[in-house]
């Protein structure tokens, strides 16, 4: 598998390369996915890159593979990959937050999200950093439906009506202008981080990315999108069953109901 690749942006300045940036990857049953993923990673030219591969007790010995990674691209200086290992599969969402909790706890000024199936592109990782750093946003999406971004050649005209959709229902029902809130490539500020409390993050799905997206700003973070290219996995299978679909249908009305109550006792 190759890793996905995106038209080089500029250089960044290298203070902002110097910037401790950690990208958290789940993965579960991803072995032949996450060597290609983190070659491409290591390879960026930005010093402060970490990844930080969270994988759920994968049986197909992807948690191994991220120790030899680790191990190969680690010296005694520099830590360039961790593993959190978990011992259940309990949610993407879940990992993520895990992940993401480590991350700011080790240090990170900021955290990217990122896929292990090749569907985000690597080489925008740099932009999504450069954007906030130039422009003081605290989250940066990476998104599929502002002018300029893409989907896959490979996704059926349903598939593109379902993922529209998606973005419609959440974003109407929650009273948001993000396009693409769906969307499962971030880039999170620490600050935001702990000003949303990963702790308290109810989604163990996918409703996760939309969660995550809707408290930031209900807490007053800026939220910016920038446009990408969306590839489909060309290997392995998909996580998103029925359990996970219906999470995504029901989150956005939890999360009305839970804004509207809190409303109504500050009003008291």
């Amino acid at each position: 598998m190759s890793a996905p690749h995106s038209p080089a942006a500029p250089p960044l300045p290298e203070e902002w390369a110097r910037t401790a940036t950690t990208v958290v990857m789940p993965t579960y049953n991803e072995a032949d996915n996450l060597p290609a993923m983190a070659e491409a990673l290591m390879s960026l030219p930005l010093e402060g890159l970490r990844l930080l591969v969270v994988d759920d007790n994968s049986p197909d010995g992807t948690g191994k593979i991220a120790e030899d990674l680790a191990e190969r691209y680690n010296t005694p200086d520099r830590a360039r990959i961790a593993v959190l290992h978990r011992t259940t599969k309990d949610g993407l969402g879940r990992a993520y937050a895990a992940g993401m909790t480590r991350a700011v706890d080790e240090g990170a000024a900021y955290v990217v999200q990122m896929d292990a199936d090749g569907s985000h592109p690597t080489g925008k990782v740099a932009e999504l950093l450069g954007v906030a750093l130039a422009t003081g946003a605290d989250v940066v999406v990476g998104s599929r439906y502002v002018p300029g971004g893409t989907l896959s050649a490979a996704w059926s005209a349903h598939r593109r009506l379902l993922s529209r959709w998606a973005n419609a229902y959440a974003s109407t029902i929650l009273g948001t202008r993000v396009r693409d809130i769906t969307s499962g490539f971030n880039l999170w500020s620490a600050d935001a981080l702990r000003a949303i409390d990963l702790h308290t993050v109810d989604s163990a799905g996918y409703s996760f990315q939309v969660e995550m997206k809707y408290r930031a700003l209900r807490s007053g973070q800026s939220v910016l999108e920038v446009p990408i290219h969306f590839e489909d996995r060309t290997i392995g299978e998909s996580k998103m069953n029925l359990a996970v679909q219906l999470e995504s249908v029901a989150m956005p009305w939890r999360l009305r109901a839970r804004a509207a109550r809190a409303s109504g006792h500050r009003a008291r």
